[in-house]
């Protein structure tokens, strides 16, 4: 399968702007996560270059991240955490016309690979009589909605002027 050079150069753009955008973060949970605009660089692509070479160019991103200093206490958890996670973030291609519904369904995604992560693998952090699957919904909950909004924003901002150069 031969790759367009534009698809090519467009994608290390978004990895390399992805992995800077990972180190600023706006603000941080007490036992990790955050919100950050991590995500943004990998949905513009994913709406500009569809779902296949979204998935792809999110998966990298999240190895990437991983192999520059990600947190790992099992390999299905650093699997599910960066190139799984990110991965899925590339599902927003499959709505290039409906921006909201893909960014929704990218981030929600995403949501879903922490939260599985987190009832495996990060459930003693849970308090005492705590249900594990509520902890993590609620926790990895408190980054996703401000994340989500943000980045909605701006996609909506960003996509419009991006698109002259299609």
């Amino acid at each position: 399968m031969k790759i367009p050079l534009k698809i090519l150069v467009e994608g290390a753009l978004s990895i390399a702007l992805a992995v800077v955008l990972s180190y600023f973060k706006l603000f941080s949970m007490p036992q990790g996560g955050s919100v950050s605009l991590t995500l943004l660089p990998l949905l513009v692509f994913s709406f500009r270059s569809g779902w296949r070479y979204g998935i792809f160019v999110g998966a990298v991103t999240g190895l990437l991240r991983l192999m520059l200093g990600g947190y790992v206490v099992h390999p299905l958890q650093a699997l599910l955490d960066y190139p799984v996670a990110s991965g899925l973030v590339g599902l927003a291609g499959f709505f290039p016309g409906k921006k909201w519904l893909g960014v929704l369904c990218a981030c929600f995604a995403n949501f879903t690979a922490a939260v599985l992560s987190g009832v495996v693998f990060f459930a003693s952090y849970a308090p005492a009589g705590t249900n594990v699957w509520l902890y993590s919904i609620l926790y990895n909950g408190s980054s996703l909605l401000p994340e989500t909004a943000i980045l909605m924003a701006l996609v909506y901002m960003i996509m419009p002027r991006l698109e002259k150069f299609k």
